[in-house]
């Protein structure tokens, strides 16, 4: 590693406008645990619940004026696949009355699981029944997008006015009306007097403050032990949880956390939960291929299981994604092109690129993994596909990852291509390139689901097309890849492809680590090497080791730090100075990437700093100017980088990936934020020619190695690291593996799949 490109400025102490907050770095919605603050910390305040326009959390919507955004068009295919899966529910039980007490098979199972908690019943005689699973429908209910979607509709004024009404009596916030309007539904006010601890639904609403919105209108009735307040901190867990990446929690762990939150019957509390229809309780056989234990078996032959709850939106989820993935794993891949013509695509191939092709020619799923370089063998895949006439289509996660893997597809050169000498697409591909790039079958995840790119469904509502590969498969929750694999038809092949080293997804679930994990399908480990210095130091990290390379051109530069003030005035000398002049690398093409956004050298502080040097200005609108570099986040998990163009009275307008999108005033808080500065989650999936990564001291507890594997291999050409941790990162390279996450995933797959070895 070398030093600093050449400066002529000496570090000192540099301090914009609201630089600090509360000088510990905030982490991610991603990387929240279960601690007290794992949601945004914003709290009740007069500028609504949630952190602003947290590409990693929040709930926006962003709207595009007259023409409908692709946001707007998710979002309604959301709300179908919601109706879907109400449906669904509907068929799994009948209603049980609000507010009942738990009977019938709720009540059995609720007892059973104290019974084997407490060890006064061996699991062998309590649950003498397999558990119960959803039939499988007799065709698959594919969730449709609607041709032309609509814009949610806006909360009536009325409600919003009665919900702020309640809200001034119990002295919260009358700023949160809308949401708790939008949140609660009909009758949002009666409902938020009737039951307080409802405001916890609002996102950024903690228990303390629910508890004392509660105490002002009910006063002594709203005692620790009341049965709404158990219920109301259940599902807020539960929430926690999913944000933290959890699909559900173990019983001892969500009882423990509702008794450290002051609930006196933990156990009740689930219960009312479950009853309410607000919670599932699952048994989950421990090694779920181990056979069911005879009925004359003694008590030592019990089969061990792990009791789990979770919110039914994310079971239903786990549950459809494991059907789909069942369906095309055991369905018959379609006869595209014949035994001979896949073989003789595969001989023109070589090394892992030939595994890839063959893997895909008789499987419906075939997982693939590596580095940015193996890119090249799912471009050499789809190349192939298209050479015998499927139609065959590839979907990244960010328009960034889109227009990179478009470019690799045609074989165009670009900035972020690989360094000469080292690996190609031509070293993977069995063919020439399928076009120019002004068509090319490549779309993002949103897009193809939301109707608005892609090939569109056919008649049966099922995505027309006959191979997908997605690329960025870590980033997949459960919601979104079980909306994927039922939107596949019968026959169709789907290659999950992606680097099993970054961060898991935004939402909740780690769907590509649990299907590699449950080894159900053929898995192809390519054999590409990331080139240059750059892939040397990333490969070091994804197997825990933070090595020294050598940077004859300055690929890797340390930048060490004393203090936070040292390193927002350095990482702004880098972005407008050191990088352009030495390595010839624009401002506008350096990505600034930090753990959190508060903190004195958060993404707040960072971007403040950045605007004041590179777009100064007045924030004439929401605190943004005209050629401001901005993240937008149109959906929870999703980032989109853009620029402001300008602003008037329709809202905010952005320049999104070559797309016009318009943001309402309203919405801007939420969705947008500056973005010279974004955090490892927002970064996944793109690729920039240089980028700064900062690593201020009180940044040492948010690292891990996938955060440091994920920042660092966001560079195609430059990485500065602006050092100030000491051992904290070689530490967390080493000894900090990601934060695991508790799914049922894999034990779903196993009751409906073979091992494939």
């Amino acid at each position: 590693m070398s030093t600093e490109p050449e400066t002529t400025e000496q570090p000192g102490p540099e301090t914009p406008d609201g630089a600090t907050e509360d000088g510990a770095v905030e982490e991610g919605v991603a990387e929240a645990g279960m601690a007290e603050g794992g949601a945004a910390d914003a709290g009740m305040t007069e500028g609504g619940a949630a952190d602003a326009g947290d590409g990693e959390g929040t709930g926006a919507e962003g709207g595009s004026g007259a023409q409908l955004s692709e946001a707007e068009a998710e979002l309604a295919a959301q709300r179908l696949e919601r109706e879907r899966i109400e449906r669904r529910k509907a068929e799994r039980k009948g209603p049980v009355e609000a507010g009942a007490k738990l009977s019938g098979k709720a009540a059995d199972l609720l007892a059973a699981v104290r019974a084997v908690e407490s060890g006064q019943k061996p699991v062998a005689a309590v649950f003498d029944e397999p558990a119960p699973r959803r039939p499988a429908p007799e065709a698959v209910q594919r969730p449709q997008p609607a041709p032309q979607p609509v814009a949610p509709a806006a909360v009536p004024a009325e409600s919003v006015d009665e919900v702020r009404r309640v809200l001034t009596d119990g002295g919260a916030p009358d700023s949160l009306a809308p949401q708790a309007a939008a949140a609660l539904g009909e009758g949002a006010g009666e409902q938020l007097r009737a039951d307080p601890w409802q405001l916890l639904r609002i996102g950024g609403v903690r228990p303390e403050q629910a508890d004392g919105f509660a105490r002002a209108l009910l006063g002594t009735e709203a005692g620790p032990d009341d049965e709404r307040r158990g219920r109301a901190l259940t599902g807020w867990l539960l929430e926690q949880a999913a944000l933290a990446g959890h699909t559900a929690l173990e019983m001892r762990a969500l009882t423990a956390a509702l008794a450290q939150r002051g609930v006196p019957d933990a156990d009740a509390a689930v219960q009312n939960a479950v009853a309410e229809g607000e919670a599932l309780v699952f048994q989950d056989a421990l090694d779920p291929r181990a056979p069911e234990p005879e009925e004359n078996d003694e008590e030592g032959a019990e089969r061990p299981v792990r009791l789990l709850v979770g919110l039914e939106r994310y079971a239903l989820a786990e549950e459809s994604l494991a059907d789909g993935l069942a369906r095309l794993i055991n369905s018959v891949p379609k006869e595209d092109g014949s035994a001979q013509e896949w073989e003789r695509a595969a001989e023109a191939a070589r090394g892992s690129t030939a595994e890839l092709i063959r893997a895909t020619a008789g499987n419906g799923l075939v997982l693939h993994t590596g580095g940015e370089a193996s890119l090249a063998e799912p471009a050499a895949l789809l190349r192939t596909a298209h050479a015998l006439g499927l139609r065959a289509w590839a979907a990244t996660h960010t328009p960034l990852g889109r227009e990179r893997f478009t470019r690799l597809l045609s074989g165009t050169q670009g900035p972020g291509n690989p360094t000469p000498g080292g690996p190609t697409p031509d070293d993977a591909t069995a063919g020439s390139s399928v076009t120019d790039g002004s068509d090319a079958p490549v779309v993002t995840v949103a897009g193809l689901l939301a109707g608005a790119e892609g090939p569109g469904r056919d008649a049966d509502g099922a995505l027309d097309l006959d191979l997908l590969v997605v690329l960025d498969a870590p980033q997949l929750d459960v919601e979104t890849a079980a909306l994927l694999a039922e939107s596949l038809p019968d026959g169709a092949r789907l290659v999950l492809a992606g680097d099993p080293a970054v961060l898991w997804s935004a939402g909740p679930g780690r769907v590509f680590a649990d299907l590699l994990a449950a080894r159900v399908c053929p898995q192809i480990a390519s054999r590409l090497p990331d080139p240059g210095p750059l892939g040397e130091l990333v490969s070091g990290i994804g197997v825990g080791e933070l090595n020294q390379v050598e940077a004859p051109g300055k690929e890797v530069v340390i930048v060490p730090v004393r203090d936070a003030g040292e390193a927002v005035h350095r990482t702004v000398q880098l972005v407008a100075d050191s990088v352009p002049r030495a390595l010839g690398v624009p401002a506008e093409q350096t990505q600034v990437i930090t753990p959190g956004h508060g903190g004195a050298v958060g993404t707040r502080a960072l971007n403040a700093a950045l605007k004041e040097r590179l777009n100064p200005g007045p924030g004439r609108f929401g605190g943004f100017d005209p050629g401001d570099r901005v993240a937008y986040s149109p959906a929870p998990g999703r980032t989109v980088p853009g620029q402001v163009v300008k602003a008037d009275a329709d809202g905010l307008h952005l320049s999104c990936a070559g797309l016009s999108v318009v943001v309402p005033k309203d919405r801007v808080e939420q969705c947008v934020r500056h973005g010279w500065a974004v955090t490892a989650h927002q970064a996944v999936g793109s690729r920039w020619p240089a980028v700064v990564v900062v690593l201020p001291g009180d940044a040492a507890q948010a690292l891990s190695r996938p955060w440091v594997y994920t920042a660092f291999s966001r560079a195609d050409r430059h990485l500065s690291v602006v050092h100030g941790v000491d051992q904290a990162l070689p530490r967390a390279v080493s000894e900090i593996p990601a934060k695991p996450r508790t799914t049922r995933l894999p034990v779903l797959l196993a009751t409906q799949l073979p091992t494939a070895g």
